[in-house]
């Protein structure tokens, strides 16, 4: 007799979605019943280091991953707003699931700002049949974010295209990956630009080397690039993005607030499904005020009351980022992308301390209990911390107090 199939199992095997069906409500439906799915085993793989193989899967069955697309190209064109919800829920559920397509959503930005039309008809087209892009950016050996050695050059044999080299590391959704976007300079010394390369060609190697303390299963291992042949049309520009107003790192940026949001949320849920049937009562509460569980305990009631104040404080700042880098969006200018830029500097900073202290006031509120390692719920805090390691949220509060103090807008750049 066969087992009966898992919670994901039967989420996978469910028909593709046609991504243009969907609305802004669906999309966000979808997105809660897939988290609850990932929630199922989310404890097991971290604990056993097991890729989400299955869950991104079903991602790109469920049409999720095509919402952004512009309805011109196939599909439902919808905004910031609702993806950072979408985000932020399937966070909930497992925050290594919602990273994994992060770079997917900001490339598929990117590639609708820098694309000519015939690569946004066939990338495009792509994700809307479920394909996924991955990320080849950051360069471990380099002495900041913002710069690369990986480097096209001419090709020698078919003028015109290109010959790829390179090594880049955090490449997070590449190992899962159909296409990897990868940021390099065009030509030596060259402006940078965007290869798009296939997951399987020929020079392409994605190692799963990652080793973090948290968000273990992203996979954000290591990609080698070695003689990888780049059709000229598979090529965009980067460096253009910066030299006029822009909301790619004010996107880029508001997803990773929307993953810390739903890393805090579901510590919360998950300290309050132990306290109320796990953790015993202090004795002083029974005694003083005669409670009949943990839960009933008035300094367990206010810490968590502390803690959701702060953790609905920064889903409100994410969705009102998300809501700001949609009317920049619909009119770009220098004050509406600095605008957008810092509503989404708030939304991280807020999130950033709000899913480290709900992660780490969990075991506070649930006692003893909490810290056996076979329950798992360390991975909030150590996926929280991880996780808002990408960008300093000192650097996003300063540029707030740079702006109400005299107006200064922030960098132009792709980490704000």
């Amino acid at each position: 007799m066969s087992a009966a199939p898992s919670v994901v199992e039967e989420v996978v095997q469910r028909p593709s979605r046609d991504p243009a069906t969907h609305t802004g409500a669906s999309a966000i439906a979808t997105a809660t019943d897939l988290a609850a799915a990932f929630a199922e085993d989310s404890a097991r793989r971290d604990r056993e280091r097991i890729l989400p193989v299955a869950e991104v899967e079903a991602l790109s069955a469920s049409g999720l991953l095509a919402i952004t697309v512009p309805v011109e190209y196939g599909g439902p064109g919808l905004g910031a707003e609702v993806l950072a919800e979408v985000v932020r829920i399937l966070a909930t559920g497992d925050p290594n699931v919602a990273q994994v397509p992060h770079s997917h959503f900001v490339y598929v930005n990117a590639l609708v700002e820098q694309g000519s039309e015939q690569q946004k008809r066939f990338l495009l087209g792509e994700v809307v049949a479920g394909k996924r892009f991955g990320n080849a950016q950051s360069e471990i050996r380099s002495r900041h974010v913002r710069e690369h050695a990986t480097t096209l050059r001419p090709d020698p044999d078919r003028p015109g295209d290109w010959v790829l080299d390179g090594e880049k590391g955090y490449a997070t959704g590449a190992y899962l990956a159909h296409w990897i976007p990868v940021l390099a300079h065009l030509g030596e010394g060259g402006p940078l630009a965007v290869a798009w390369v296939e997951r399987h060609a020929g020079g392409v190697t994605v190692i799963d080397d990652w080793d973090g303390l948290g968000q273990r299963t992203t996979a954000s291992g290591t990609v080698r690039l070695e003689g990888v042949r780049v059709a000229a049309d598979r090529v965009t520009s980067y460096h253009l993005t910066f030299e006029r107003p822009q909301v790619y790192g004010a996107f880029a940026q508001l997803l990773h607030a929307a993953i810390d949001a739903g890393i805090a949320r579901a510590a919360v849920r998950e300290a309050a499904a132990f306290v109320t049937t796990s953790s015993r009562p202090y004795p002083d509460a029974l005694a003083l005020y005669d409670t009949e569980g943990a839960a009933d305990d008035p300094l367990v009631v206010q810490a968590f009351g502390e803690v959701e104040l702060q953790v609905r404080a920064a889903e409100a700042l994410v969705a009102e980022a998300g809501r700001a880098v949609d009317r920049a969006r619909a009119d770009l200018t220098a004050e509406t992308a600095a605008e957008a830029s810092l509503a989404v500097a708030a939304a991280r900073a807020s999130t950033t301390a709000a899913s480290l202290e709900a992660s780490s006031r969990l075991f506070e509120v649930a006692g003893t209990r909490s810290a056996l390692r076979g329950l798992g719920l360390d991975r909030h805090w150590r996926n929280a911390r991880t996780h808002t390691l990408h960008d300093p949220a000192a650097w996003k509060v300063h540029h707030l107090g740079r702006h109400a103090i005299d107006g200064t807008p922030p960098p132009n750049h792709g980490q704000i």
